[in-house]
């Protein structure tokens, strides 16, 4: 078996754990500290790719328009406006061929929360619709506006519901 593993090292041109100008193997511990940094890499950029993909997908892009274009959403967030990345591992984050349910974190000066997403789409190839908008705040701090009676009663809620935006775009994927 030994001679096997050297004839196929050296059919590939390397030599397999040998430390630099040594004959002797490499210590068991290097390899396996060189194996963990080489996976936790390769995870985080794993990871880090995954993430892009999920905000570059339409259901997403166009769930953060809907939430730009609702101004007493944004003055109860605050401007600037902050998205954070998707928890992989949170249960409601779920897409489908024809279904994309996502909980998106957001934050701003004022406050900060999740934004909950349904969308759907009737054919594979047709763009998505987004079917329902929720914004759940987990810290908020009173705020005031023009109609103070209006922004008092979404300043007490920490559930907010609201209807998508309607827009006239064929986006095709």
């Amino acid at each position: 078996m030994a001679t096997f593993l050297r004839w196929f090292s050296r059919k590939l041109g390397y030599e397999v754990a040998k430390s630099l100008g040594s004959r002797m193997p490499m210590p068991l511990g290097k390899q396996i500290f060189f194996a963990g940094v080489a996976a936790s890499g390769g995870c985080a950029i794993l990871y880090y790719l995954v993430q892009k993909m999920f905000s570059r997908a339409s259901y997403y892009q166009l769930a953060l328009e809907q939430l730009h274009s609702h101004p007493e959403a944004l003055e109860a967030l605050g401007t600037p406006l902050n998205v954070h990345y998707l928890r992989l591992t949170d249960k409601y984050n779920f897409v489908d061929i024809a279904d994309a349910k996502l909980k998106i974190p957001v934050s701003g000066p004022k406050s900060e929360g999740h934004l909950y997403v349904s969308s759907s789409r009737d054919a594979p190839f047709k763009s998505y619709m987004i079917a329902a908008l929720r914004i759940s705040f987990t810290k908020l701090q009173k705020f005031h506006s023009q109609d103070n009676t209006h922004a008092h009663a979404f300043a007490l809620s920490s559930v907010r519901t609201f209807s998508p935006v309607l827009t006239t775009g064929s986006e095709e994927l």
